[in-house]
């Protein structure tokens, strides 16, 4: 496992530098993206509408935060990591479509976006869950908003500076590794191993 500070956008060597279980912290742009945003995108792009923003060069953050204005100006009060899986449907068309090459999010992904991230060059980092006030404490400015009447607060996009975001541990690489089937892998194979020692226990004392 090593630990890497990094600049967004990632370059194609940082992506594929990284492996699942490094840990990462970033400064740069991040915008947050939920289900409906994702599907917003997405049907624009299939329009062949012009987006607000370019995902080829921001972080996406898996986030509904909670945000307060005052004046001009919007500052995150809340900001923790949405669970990821409800973006699974949606990730590896966001990824080939978009260019994204850094995902945000709370838990695991799967197969689809493990095979996006491995054929267009991308890594998943799980942001640690319920640490709202560490995430919020890490955003230095709300740089835009987009979206905000049509699609609602928690599901629009929030255009965020962040500043060392992290500690972001590497869950998908660029290299086809996904930390949670791997280590699915793993627990099912220590259950088999118990399975067999205690069913030959029981052979045993007949």
């Amino acid at each position: 496992m090593a630990i890497y500070k990094l600049q967004l956008p990632l370059t194609e060597e940082d992506v594929k530098m990284l492996k699942v279980g490094d840990n990462i912290y970033v400064t740069g742009q991040i915008v947050t993206a939920r289900d409906d945003a994702h599907k917003h995108a997405l049907s624009m792009y299939n329009k062949g509408e012009t987006l607000p923003v370019d995902f080829s060069k921001l972080a996406i953050y898996h986030a509904g935060p909670i945000m307060k204005k005052k004046g001009d100006e919007w500052k995150m009060v809340a900001g923790g990591p949405t669970t990821s899986t409800r973006m699974e449907i949606f990730q590896d068309d966001f990824i080939k479509a978009f260019g994204t090459k850094l995902i945000i999010g709370k838990g695991g992904m799967g197969e689809r976006t493990t095979a996006a991230c491995k054929e267009f060059g991308a890594v998943y980092g799980m942001f640690t869950g319920g640490a709202a006030l560490l995430a919020a404490n890490k955003v230095k400015k709300v740089v835009e908003v987009h979206w905000l009447e049509l699609l609602g607060m928690p599901e629009c996009l929030w255009v965020l500076e962040v500043e060392d975001y992290g500690p972001l541990m590497v869950g998908i690489d660029a290299h086809g590794n996904n930390f949670f089937t791997k280590n699915a892998a793993k627990t099912m194979e220590k259950a088999e191993e118990m399975k067999k020692k205690v069913t030959e226990m029981l052979e045993e004392s007949h």
